[in-house]
């Protein structure tokens, strides 16, 4: 089969692999249906995250068609439409056992396209299948259902929950990239007053307009008196840190009120300078996460309820043999727009 190999720092190539094969009784094979690219593997060419070794497949966004299961795998049969979660649980742990999956200690968490091989390939194993697969309801597309594997709960639950959004909030979310993006549709489920969302790129604030948000701005705008005019001078409730990098993070915490909540969802390969000697005696809650998917039923049921109007967020499709050029196209967001590139069978 075909997939796109990492071969080491700023290098990958769509390469002629080995099929995958079941290693475990709970493993799942499935033919990959639709894949997208997300901001991680961008983190993961740049060398940010050294787990990943040479000769891994990426990715770990997808919907598929079962093949074949182990003989330990209950619920799914040869021919069912999953979606592939982006994190894996082995559903026995301590942590699994509380619904953090992303903390699994027995061989799951965030595996695919990082520990293991991943799923922008034709097919791909995936390991507790039971856990780690949920079923496509009827009337749910394949790109609708992709949305949910990761840049959904990500933003649910790393951002918006993990935030405490209220209603009436102001919410502030730095970073309009697909995860920053699908953070507004979600925080406004829960009715804040004012959603403020910051990237330098026009079309992907141009998004956030058309998916809900009431303000948006360029980083090089005074951002702060942006915040404090719309709050009483006050700052925001809650802010959503969704790119990455020191200087947005720092940004958060200036825009944060006392006794607010700052959500950092970015994924971030350099050391970040924490001013607690600024934020300790203003009552600053930080929270930080890997995403759990144990949203992911919820979500599901959401789309198949029309409460959530993802289809925006998907600006290119491709076929999967362009996966390189996809990759380019990704990676030049604010010149290309790209948000979510679809890349189908």
């Amino acid at each position: 089969m075909k997939a796109l190999v990492y071969q080491g720092e700023n290098t990958k190539e769509w390469a002629e692999v080995p099929d995958p094969v079941i290693r475990d009784n709970g493993d799942a094979i499935i033919q990959i249906d639709a894949v997208t690219i997300c901001g991680s593997d961008l983190h993961i060419l740049k060398g940010d995250v050294p787990a990943v070794t040479p000769g891994r497949i990426l990715g770990h966004e997808a919907v598929g068609t079962v093949t074949a299961v182990g003989a330990a795998v209950s619920t799914l049969r040869p021919g069912d439409r999953v979606v592939a979660s982006c994190i894996s649980g082995c559903g026995r742990c301590s942590y699994c056992r509380h619904g953090r999956y992303g903390q699994c200690r027995d061989g799951g968490g965030w595996i695919l396209g990082h520990l293991i091989d991943g799923v922008q390939a034709q097919y791909a194993r995936i390991p507790f299948a039971d856990m780690s697969t949920y079923p496509i309801p009827a009337g749910i597309s394949d790109e609708q259902a992709l949305l949910v594997s990761d840049i959904l709960p990500t933003a649910y639950e790393v951002g918006v929950r993990n935030g405490h959004v209220q209603p009436g909030d102001t919410v502030v979310i730095v970073g309009a990239g697909p995860v920053g993006l699908a953070a507004v549709l979600t925080a406004r489920l829960y009715s804040p007053s004012t959603i403020i969302v910051i990237d330098k790129a026009a079309t992907r604030l141009q998004a956030a307009k058309d998916l809900g948000a009431h303000i948006v701005a360029a980083p090089d705008s005074n951002i702060l008196e942006l915040v404090q005019a719309a709050t009483g001078g006050l700052g925001a409730d809650v802010v959503i840190e969704a790119v990455g990098i020191p200087a947005t993070f720092e940004l958060c915490t200036t825009l944060v009120r006392p006794g607010g909540r700052i959500a950092n969802i970015g994924v971030h390969g350099k050391p970040v300078t924490l001013h607690l000697e600024d934020l300790w005696i203003r009552d600053i809650t930080i929270t930080t996460g890997l995403v759990d998917t144990h949203t992911t039923p919820d979500l599901l049921r959401m789309l198949g309820h029309g409460q959530l109007d993802i289809e925006a967020l998907i600006t290119h499709r491709m076929p999967l043999g362009d996966i390189v050029d996809a990759y380019d196209v990704f990676s030049r967001a604010a010149t290309t727009g790209a948000l979510k590139v679809v890349l189908s069978r």
